[in-house]
């Protein structure tokens, strides 16, 4: 601009060298304003950090920053005030909106017991919490310090506008004084006139449309997505999403609730069904997995941790160990099959436990699991956004695997699969993928680590919280809804849309009139709109992104 304005005074467009500098002037105001309003509207969408916390002191509450809080303190949150740390409730109902958070728009009832998260806002009754997390391990500290380090990571286009930024402007530039000098020679036409067209090229010359527009439409899909409680870790993901046509998904916690109850306990007749659930109880208690969990909750008695000796867990199949002295195995059909145990055919819908004592079946405990309330449709979602391909990997037993395939729609099951053995099947589903498009799998974030970490895009559902979940994945959902994914494609291909617009836009602006600026057809105003306007222009359509669904 500046080179502009004083080449106008130098061929003596005196008025057209003050109009310049006092429109683009102008123009920069509309544009620091576009900006400003969108990284307002942004961050306004990610203003979930509470900015105080009610702590018991003696017999009283003092209002203090939550990042004076300690794990075991106590707080109290009243009615309209953000939730300001992780805790337990141990006094008060109350209903919560996390919608900030989870993208849910149905309020929680939350009530003693029941655990609660940072940045869900208290509606009806006060509820006194014990804090769990200090504030820098919180859910919302958390969600916060992804969407910063998120804008961090480029997307290819943004990565390709910026290169090409640092040559476009030299490189009209030079156009310009190539401009300004050759034509008069070899056409031996009046230097003013060629120095007036060059100006055009000068002042269309600063790529500030791409260069702020594009980074801001990614960081405004991030903020939308963050929004409806999908968290999306870097523009380069958001890219990607759009190009998935292969979704590989986990079974249990992923397509079913993850939580089991027993259906029935089958014994063979020397034995009851109580005594086979309380070894059961007494071996898996030293186990974190759901199944494990489960056969505990349902034996009521108490475990004697004394009874059980030389326990050893074998990955993928179950656990051997020592009860009241004897040797004892809880596990599938694969750890039945290691140990030469015989074991009957059993023709039920669930996932079958066996028991052994001493080299000797003795029954079988059957647990079953839920599907998600909106799996099916998840599934449907998908299928109409044109992903060609749904597959499911599972240690699950084939006939129950294939049950839930067919029941949901996946159009490939792999079942009885070690956890090792996912990373194998991926590996060839990858090895296999003939199209361009990117695979993604889905998972809980918890054991799916390597899987999510070797696919295209890794996505961990149920990430409110779960740390695990937050740092394995590439694209966190913060609830448990399948239909989630979908959407998260869906925002995808909505914020690439818009940054294309803006690239077109700016590039087929500018390109006309350094064409028809040559020509002497578009004077100096057409110039400083092909500059500002389209940047403010470009800046404006960005917005549009939050707004995606």
């Amino acid at each position: 601009m500046a080179i502009a304005s004083v080449s106008a005074f130098l061929i003596g467009e005196y008025p057209e060298a003050v109009a310049v500098m006092l429109f683009y002037r102008l123009g920069e105001i509309f544009e620091h304003m576009a900006v400003n309003k969108s990284k307002n509207s942004i961050t306004a969408l990610l203003d979930i950090k509470p900015e105080f916390a009610n702590l018991k002191v003696e017999n009283s509450y003092k209002k203090v920053s939550p990042d004076e809080i300690r794990i075991g303190d106590i707080i109290l949150v009243k009615p309209g005030e953000k939730v300001p740390l992780d805790g337990i409730v141990i006094e008060g109902e109350s209903t919560l909106d996390t919608s900030v958070i989870t993208g849910e728009s149905i309020p929680r009832e939350i009530g003693i017991h029941n655990e609660v998260f940072s940045g869900s806002i208290n509606k009806t009754g006060a509820l006194t919490i014990k804090v769990t997390k200090v504030f820098k391990d919180s859910t919302v500290s958390k969600i916060l310090d992804l969407v910063e380090k998120a804008n961090a990571q480029k997307a290819k286009t943004e990565k390709f506008i910026t290169k090409f930024a640092r040559y476009y402007t030299p490189g009209v530039v030079g156009a310009a004084v190539l401009l300004a000098i050759i034509p008069p020679i070899l056409l031996k036409q009046g230097f003013f006139t060629w120095m007036h067209r060059a100006a055009i090229f000068l002042v269309v010359s600063c790529p500030c449309a791409l260069v702020i527009s594009i980074p801001l439409g990614y960081f405004g899909g991030i903020g939308g997505a963050s929004r409806n409680g999908i968290l999306i870790k870097g523009g380069n993901f958001i890219e990607a999403l759009k190009q998935v046509d292969t979704v590989v998904f986990d079974k249990t916690g992923t397509l079913t609730k993850g939580r089991f109850h027993i259906k029935e306990i089958l014994v063979e007749k020397d034995y009851n069904d109580k005594e086979v659930l309380e070894i059961a109880a007494h071996v898996e208690y030293f186990s974190n997995h759901p199944i494990a969990q489960s056969i505990v909750e349902t034996y009521s008695n108490e475990i004697d941790e004394s009874k059980v000796s030389n326990l050893k867990e074998l990955s993928g199949k179950g656990i051997k160990a020592q009860f009241d002295k004897k040797d004892v195995l809880v596990g599938n059909k694969k750890l039945m099959k290691d140990s030469e145990i015989n074991i009957p055919n059993i023709n039920q819908n669930g996932t079958n436990i066996y028991v052994a004592i001493e080299g000797k079946y003795v029954g079988t405990i059957i647990i079953t699991d839920e599907l998600k309330s909106d799996t099916k449709k998840g599934i449907e979602l998908l299928k109409k956004m044109g992903i060609s391909k749904l597959v499911m990997l599972t240690g699950d037993h084939k006939n129950i695997a294939e049950n839930i395939g067919k029941e949901v729609g996946i159009d490939e099951v792999y079942s009885e699969l070690l956890p090792h053995e996912k990373v194998e099947k991926l590996e060839l589903i990858i090895d296999n993928h003939k199209s361009s498009g990117k695979i993604m799998f889905v998972g809980d974030g918890i054991n799916d680590a390597p899987v999510l970490a070797r696919a295209d895009i890794g996505v961990a559902m149920g990430g409110l919280g779960s740390d695990a979940a937050i740092e394995s994945a590439d694209v966190v959902l913060m609830t448990d809804e399948i239909s989630k994914i979908s959407m998260a494609i869906r925002i995808s291909k909505y914020t690439n849309k818009i940054v294309w617009q803006n690239i077109i836009l700016a590039l087929g602006v500018k390109g006309i009139i350094l064409i028809l600026g040559a020509l002497g057809i578009v004077n100096m105003w057409g110039a400083v709109f092909g500059d500002v306007g389209v940047a403010t222009i470009a800046i404006l359509n960005s917005m549009r992104v939050l707004k995606a669904k």
